[in-house]
């Protein structure tokens, strides 16, 4: 079951929808898409194996850890957890041009989510004060504790207590080709690893992980992984929905973000790990208006949608 009805979710997934539509017909560089028809795309697991490598923190009251994997994280109680705390960051503004730049801009937004997501964590009983570790790199490889991921996309590991991964140069060369576009992309790439994050703290990428493991065909593993995978963008969305006040997140940068979110995930002829554009578009959408319907991370339980919200 889905925690909204299917005409309030088709509604607000319909905003993304017009928003990307305006976008291709608008002839300002700055507020239209990338010159690269091909949106960014999610990190992929076969790439990027996001894997549990750690046990999660203890919290002060986490009690579904001794529960089923599939209890974690279909009755979390980050689903029931109060608003996300608008940081009240404003964007920083800095040229994403240099690897310097493209660190004081992700750092900048690291510190802002933490901050905001304290207070749900908290109240779901998650060690709330564990903050993500952050490396803006620019090699061709980088070595994790979850794996050796390529510079190609944002990347989260659970291990050492969280690491998220920026690839500065795919950053950099977005912003040669559409400044605002990068934006957006940096913005989205960040809240989407902190996402993960908050799925590590709760117990739900650890129960997820554990749940794909069993399952004994390819195809439900497959769709565990786009279960997880879109509720990090639901979640990440939520913060830049509940802050867009203050970043703000208006005119040709929530255009952009608007065409980014319904543009990415799988792409035809690729591994369907990730989600339909359509269904990561419908999801984000869903997380970034959560705080108007007071439902805020309830809003993003991907795991008790039926499977046609997650393919």
């Amino acid at each position: 079951m889905l925690n909204l009805s299917r005409n309030t979710l088709r509604g607000l997934a319909g905003v993304a929808a017009v928003a990307a539509l305006a976008a291709s017909a608008l002839p300002n560089a700055q507020a239209t898409p990338a010159a690269n028809p091909a949106a960014p795309v999610l990190p992929r697991p076969a790439e990027t194996p996001n894997q549990a490598v750690s046990t999660p923190p203890p919290g002060e009251g986490v009690t579904a850890m001794a529960s089923s994997p599939t209890n974690v994280v279909r009755y979390n109680r980050l689903y029931s957890t109060p608003a996300i705390t608008p940081s009240k960051c404003a964007e920083v503004n800095v040229s994403l041009r240099t690897q310097a730049g493209v660190a004081s801009y992700a750092s900048k937004l690291w510190t802002c989510m933490y901050a905001a997501w304290a207070v749900p964590l908290k109240a779901a009983g998650a060690a709330y004060k564990v903050k993500p570790k952050l490396s803006v790199h620019s090699g061709t490889l980088i070595a994790t504790d979850c794996g050796t991921v390529s510079n190609t996309t944002g990347y989260y590991c659970s291990g050492r207590g969280g690491v998220i991964y920026v690839p500065a140069a795919q950053i950099m060369k977005t912003w040669g080709q559409n400044p605002t576009y990068a934006r957006a992309w940096l913005t989205q790439m960040m809240s989407h690893e902190y996402g993960h994050h908050v799925q590590f703290l709760t117990g739900i990428l650890n129960a997820s992980w554990q749940r794909q493991r069993a399952f004994s065909t390819n195809a439900a593993r497959l769709e565990e992984s786009r279960r997880r995978e879109l509720q990090a963008s639901c979640l990440g969305a939520a913060y830049v929905g509940a802050n867009k006040r203050y970043y703000p997140m208006s005119g040709g940068l929530l255009t952009q973000y608007n065409y980014l979110i319904s543009h990415m995930g799988d792409q035809p002829g690729g591994v369907r790990d990730h989600g339909s554009p359509k269904n990561h578009g419908f999801w984000s959408t869903a997380g970034f208006y959560a705080a108007s319907t007071k439902t805020y991370a309830g809003r993003c339980n991907t795991f008790n949608a039926t499977s046609t919200y997650v393919a």
